[in-house]
């Protein structure tokens, strides 16, 4: 195998992982994040019935660097969930290390107003 293999493969075992533990409800509903080397996704996604709430990603959001763009995206990701009366979630960074980005995209939604 080589190495970008090896990354992906490890990635996919921790984000496994994770879900066997974090699951959403439509009251509570898991803020997934998806990262890739141009953007940064995040979904709000209520797993009993296996539907997305509310979507974004940095491609819609203004900012300089990326990381300003994952702050603003983030700061979206708790406007639609403020939309839809959701105050609370569950956070699920996808087997992704809880820095940079990720963790731009995580303050964002919490000053948007959303806890987790």
């Amino acid at each position: 195998m080589k190495a970008t293999q090896i990354k992906t493969a490890k990635r996919n075992r921790r984000h496994n992982r994770i879900r066997s533990k974090v699951s959403g409800t439509a009251a509570c509903p898991r803020l997934s994040v998806y990262r890739s080397n141009k953007f940064v996704y995040a979904q709000l996604i209520d797993d009993e019935k296996g539907m997305t709430l509310a979507a974004t990603s940095t491609k819609d959001s203004k900012g300089k660097g990326m990381l300003e763009k994952a702050k603003g995206a983030g700061v979206e990701i708790a406007k639609k969930a403020v939309e839809l009366k959701i105050k609370q979630a569950v956070f699920d960074r996808g087997g992704f290390i809880y820095t940079g980005r990720v963790r731009a995209l995580a303050e964002g939604a919490r000053e948007g107003g959303l806890q987790f």
